[in-house]
């Protein structure tokens, strides 16, 4: 048995378009960067993905805290000292992801 040269068939590469102020299409015709030009994109990048995993721990407290909304409600099924404790969480992570993302606004404006 062969393989079906079918390009349906075959395996094709997932691709996702990243909009990005530092995103930058290389343009194989200019000259190769010099160690500062490449240390400056390097430090952009890792800016861009610090920032992508901060919006993202935002994300992710605001979540947590749904949760622990849903578990403080949650009456006697669940054990007294887990609502309490829910309870606190509820005050506390949205004002921590409000602190996180006012960080963001300010360092990046």
């Amino acid at each position: 048995m062969t393989k079906s040269s079918n390009p349906d068939n075959e395996t094709r590469a997932n691709l996702r378009v990243v909009s990005s102020p530092e995103a930058e299409v290389y343009d194989l015709m200019r000259a190769p960067e010099t160690t500062a030009e490449r240390v400056k994109r390097l430090q952009a990048e890792a800016r861009a993905l610090a920032l992508e995993q901060v919006e993202a721990l935002e994300e992710v407290l605001l979540k947590a805290a749904d949760m622990a909304r849903e578990i403080a409600d949650g009456g006697d099924a669940y054990p007294v000292g887990a609502r309490e404790l829910a309870h606190r969480l509820v005050q506390d992570l949205p004002a921590k992801a409000e602190t996180m993302k006012a960080i963001i606004a300010k360092s990046h404006p």
